[in-house]
């Protein structure tokens, strides 16, 4: 009898101290008690990546995003981080709030060693191919890591569905579904408040186009800030010509007279970019008598907003678009 009392008196310690270790990571630093919510452990959450793998994550603790803004969605989602690719220091969106986050390398080359030295328990990786010349994917990744026991998942975020959807997954593992409303639905409610402005009979006609030091490419309506011009009602004209996708043609240009152009810098020196753009095309004559320029339509977008993912702050880039087009 007594062995059973000890027993007892020894899984309810255990209990108590698992209670207060719980508590412990929701203990405010200042003077306002914690929600509810804050202190929600979640429970197993399956799901099907990006790349059609089923996986199954188990409340981690120590996570690793290889990629800036897919770090960013996890903190928005109220997860804390122990890895991030470097790529999080380009853009100041990204600031990060959790501490002492080490970098496992730029996201196109991510450096498995130190990966495994943070000893992730979660990592959390892009599907897409980064299109620079001679960089992988990091799809290779993950077999040598689930071989090491980490969980992976593989993500693809280019419109903000994308994003909401990535969010909606995270705000579950970390039991924080609050923060699906929050950074998700509401940015959603205002995104279609901005589109329901949109006026019915007009359709102008764009040219969407990235530039750097090394060219220009044309994006159609499947791009991160092609797909908010559609939604906004424009005709993008890559679409009516998909040639200018693969081969950036001036004279097709000037043959369809867009009504607006939209440029995004890419890299790390916009100068620089915009010079190669002004080489290739606005030192023409005839590039200067297009609708666009002689309107002042001819507008460069912040890549803060355009380049990179915006995350909670989609409705802004799409408030940006919608003031261009029709304010």
């Amino acid at each position: 009898m007594l062995k059973h009392r000890i027993k007892l008196v020894s899984v309810m310690a255990l209990a108590a101290l698992l209670s207060l270790s719980l508590l412990a990571g929701c203990q405010s630093s200042g003077t306002d008690e914690p929600k509810a919510e804050e202190c929600a452990v979640a429970g197993p959450v399956t799901f099907t990546d990006d790349l059609g793998n089923e996986v199954t994550v188990d409340n981690p603790g120590r996570v690793i995003a290889t990629m800036g803004s897919f770090g960013k969605i996890w903190e928005l989602a109220g997860g804390t981080l122990v890895g991030v690719s470097d790529d999080v220091d380009t853009y100041s969106g990204y600031a990060l709030s959790s501490p002492e986050v080490g970098r496992v390398g730029d996201f196109t080359s991510i450096d498995l060693e130190k990966v495994i030295a943070l000893e992730p328990d979660f990592v959390i990786l892009t599907g897409v191919s980064t299109g620079r010349a001679g960089s992988a994917s990091q799809v290779d990744l993950r077999e040598t890591l689930e071989a090491s026991g980490i969980t992976t998942a593989y993500f693809t975020v280019t419109t903000f569905s994308d994003y909401l959807r990535m969010l909606d997954i995270c705000t579950q593992i970390t039991g924080r579904t609050d923060l699906a409303a929050t950074n998700g639905t509401e940015v959603q409610a205002d995104i279609d408040a901005i589109v329901a402005k949109v006026p019915a009979d007009s359709k102008p006609r764009v040219l969407l186009m990235t530039t750097f030091s090394g060219g220009t490419r044309v994006q159609n309506s499947k791009t991160q800030t092609g797909a908010m011009l559609a939604d906004l009602g424009v005709v993008n004209i890559a679409d009516e010509n998909p040639s200018l996708l693969s081969d950036f043609s001036l004279e097709a240009v000037i043959e369809s007279n867009p009504d607006f152009i939209f440029v995004v810098p890419m890299g790390e020196n916009a100068e620089a970019a915009m010079k190669s753009l002004k080489e290739m095309t606005t030192a023409s004559p005839a590039w200067n008598q297009l609708d666009a320029v002689v309107k002042g339509n001819y507008i460069t977008l912040e890549p803060g907003l355009f380049q990179f993912k915006p995350n909670e702050k989609w409705a802004d880039a799409y408030q940006e678009l919608f003031n261009y087009l029709y304010a």
